[in-house]
């Protein structure tokens, strides 16, 4: 009996991990006095992820474009375990990140669109149809919506920044919920 009832705990544990992430920051970073996960973003590119917290530790993977938006997991001394939109896991220095905020639009759908609004509200004018996988730096955030902007470079070569207002539960790089700004 007792067998089955910690069966039943465990499956039902596993299925209380699916959904959105709820995560506010519950403990305070040893070294930095930060909260505990938080998002930044990767400051430059090249940057090298590493398995451990040192340069004497393995390279895991390599970002070549910055602005990465990443969560802070865990820290030792001045290294920073991160995790990134994939759920990959490595450390980096923290001078090789920044308190910049950025996210990605819907990086789990393959399709669809989400609108850019001209304020913070559902009902306001679409500025522009943002596709998956577009990353944005997030200015602020209420708790239900995020003020973002980003450049897009036309064929014609001439970059132009678009800003406005998303709904927070479609970026990855905030939490649910989260106010800040």
């Amino acid at each position: 009996m007792r067998a089955i009832l910690l069966c039943i705990l465990a499956l039902a544990g596993s299925f209380l991990a699916i959904g959105p992430v709820f995560a506010q920051p519950q403990s305070v970073g040893a070294s930095s006095g930060l909260p505990l996960p938080r998002f930044v973003s990767v400051r430059s590119s090249p940057v090298n992820v590493r398995v451990g917290p040192g340069t004497r530790y393995e390279i895991a993977w390599v970002y070549v474009r910055p602005g990465i938006p990443v969560e802070i997991t865990q820290e030792f001394d001045t290294w920073r375990r991160i995790r990134d939109v994939d759920g990959a896991e490595g450390w980096l220095h923290q001078n090789l990140l920044v308190g910049t905020r950025t996210a990605f639009v819907t990086p789990w759908a393959e399709q669809g669109q989400v609108a850019l609004r001209s304020r913070p509200d559902a009902n306001a004018p679409v500025r522009a149809w943002l596709m998956p996988g577009l990353m944005v730096e997030v200015r602020r955030c209420t708790g239900t919506m995020c003020e973002v902007r980003f450049n897009h470079t036309g064929e014609s070569g001439r970059a132009t920044q678009y800003s406005g207002f998303i709904e927070q539960d479609a970026l990855w790089g905030v939490y649910v919920n989260e106010v800040f700004d």
